[in-house]
């Protein structure tokens, strides 16, 4: 006789499989034939035995595959061993981190940082330490899980504006004692982006800070001039599994607010250090980055001909600058099927379900890296209109109807 628990997984992922919501992992590997030049090739995956051209990943700039990144995580390992061995309050904190936070605030200009494992653990540890049920919080309709858990955690009253609304905004910010606004810089699914310097004159006029989640701008976008983000945000999330291709995320403050942190933040007193090779890599990463800009403009030239491509197939997009472009299809079970008949041809795109996305806006979301051989751009966007033709999905032209639900 079955348990209770297993009463409910099995009936939980047998709905989950009726409405075309079930998530699975997909054991991938590398073909080190099509990867011998994997810093100048469009970036590629094995599934099942068949190799995939991936614009599916967060990889912005390509990083991940640079051998000179690769040869500064063998050093810092070699150097400071594979793992930190502690919490950072214990004996987890190194010269390695202290490199990397310092790195970041020199880029920023914010006083002082504070290193976590992921994006995920570095947003909910600092929403549910900095505000507790005396403090109402604004953020954007749209703003990551990561953000909503952390709120929902820490009592705050949560109070949502339309997404990229100023007006709305404001409405808010106006009616409330408000503690903070709370928004991204790139909004992972849409691939919009915030008026951040908007969105900053509104806070100080109300006097409430500025938290930006800046896991999908930080390292490609320009949106605020480096060593000045500080003067627009109060408290800047970055995150290094995006653009920098590694792992780990940083809070960046006021010394102040660091402090806090350290002292309150569960995630950070009780979890073993961010390992100090991923800090070196990480520093390595931003360095490199910042070193070649030309690859911030070859990701640019990625978006910009994709964008004219399909606007030449008629596919429709929802007008993202940034390498997030999404393609709303609506059904969960359509955007699957258009997901697996581009991969019967070679690309892999995400395929986005609710409850990641509202009900109603299931999308593909293709990503563009700087990585993208303009050759295997084209035969993407020709697959993608051949695909939407043959199989007939009435798509979504418009950003306010994938906006409806949210």
């Amino acid at each position: 006789m079955s348990s209770l628990l297993e009463t409910k997984i099995a009936a939980r992922q047998h709905a989950l499989r009726e409405q075309g919501l079930l998530r699975q992992r997909k054991l991938l590997s590398v073909d080190h034939t099509l990867n011998t030049n994997a810093s100048t090739s469009s970036p590629r995956f094995v599934f099942e035995g068949r190799a995939y051209v991936n614009f599916s990943s967060n990889d912005y700039l390509g990083l991940s595959r640079v051998p000179e990144l690769a040869e500064a995580l063998h050093l810092g390992a070699q150097t400071y061993g594979v793992g930190s061995g502690a919490s950072p309050l214990v004996t987890g904190y190194s010269d390695a981190h202290l490199a990397l936070e310092r790195e970041l605030c020199a880029l920023t200009g914010h006083e002082a940082a504070l290193l976590f494992c992921s994006g995920f653990s570095a947003n909910t540890a600092l929403m549910k330490t900095l505000f507790d049920q005396h403090d109402i919080v604004v953020a954007d309709k749209l703003v990551h899980a990561s953000i909503i858990d952390g709120l929902q955690d820490s009592g705050a009253q949560l109070k949502r504006f339309l997404h990229n609304s100023l007006e709305s905004a404001e409405r808010l910010l106006a009616r409330n004692q408000t503690s903070a606004l709370i928004t991204e810089s790139v909004f992972s699914m849409d691939g919009d982006c915030a008026p951040i310097a908007e969105l900053s004159a509104l806070c100080r006029q109300h006097h409430a800070w500025l938290i930006v989640d800046d896991a999908h701008g930080f390292a490609v976008l320009d949106g605020y001039k480096k060593a000045e983000a500080a003067k627009l945000i109060d408290v800047q999330v970055v995150t290094f599994g995006k653009a920098l291709g590694c792992q780990g995320a940083a809070v960046l403050g006021s010394q102040a607010l660091i402090d806090f942190l350290v002292s309150n933040a569960r995630e950070y007193i009780y979890s073993t250090a961010l390992s100090p090779a991923n800090a070196a890599l990480a520093l390595a990463a931003t360095q490199y980055s910042t070193a070649h800009p030309e690859l911030q403009q070859k990701l640019l030239e990625n978006i910009a001909l994709f964008k004219q491509l399909c606007r030449e197939a008629n596919v429709p997009l929802l007008g993202s600058d940034t390498a997030i472009q999404p393609l709303i299809i609506g059904d969960a079970r359509q955007t699957l099927q258009v997901a697996e008949e581009l991969r019967a041809a070679g690309i892999w795109v995400g395929a986005i379900r609710p409850p990641t996305v509202p009900v109603g806006s299931a999308r593909l979301r293709i990503t563009l890296t700087a990585a993208h051989a303009a050759e295997d751009i084209a035969a993407c966007v020709a697959q993608l209109a051949q695909v939407l033709s043959r199989v007939g999905v009435p798509l979504v032209t418009e950003r306010k109807a994938a906006d409806d639900n949210r």
